[in-house]
């Protein structure tokens, strides 16, 4: 909502003889991605899970964490908030409400999509596998 996002802002008076600019704060989130997210297919998500992210994550309910968080559950779910898991400031930071567009996006390359985080996975370029998952 934009009464959110005009909470993400802070004046700076630094422009020299210029009005007052907005700058982005350290806790702004990361707007939703305007994408058309393809649908997948279930079966060749879960083959693609095992592949590419079990290795790192569970996503069973009741999982645990591993090298990083579970996932069950994270649409819907704030960037950087699983209970017990040590996420980067950046992920925490990033304030992001995980759907289908954020999760397109920063799939195909985490580390560009959100500076700073801590998952080391150099991420998954074909869209079509992207929307399986």
């Amino acid at each position: 909502s934009s009464r959110f996002r005009l909470k993400t802002f802070q004046f700076s008076a630094s422009a020299p003889n210029g009005p007052p600019h907005l700058v982005r704060s350290a806790a702004m989130p990361i707007p939703e991605p305007d994408v058309e997210v393809p649908e997948g297919d279930v079966k060749k998500g879960a083959k693609l899970f095992k592949a590419k992210c079990a290795q790192c994550h569970t996503c069973e309910k009741g999982g645990n964490a591993k090298q990083g968080p579970p996932l069950y559950g994270v649409m819907g779910r704030t960037s950087g908030t699983y209970d017990g898991f040590a996420y980067s400031e950046s992920n925490k930071n990033a304030a992001i409400v995980w759907s289908d567009k954020h999760m397109f996006e920063y799939l195909v390359n985490p580390k560009k999509y959100m500076p700073g985080t801590k998952m080391v996975f150099a991420g998954v370029k074909k869209a079509g596998e992207r929307a399986d998952l």
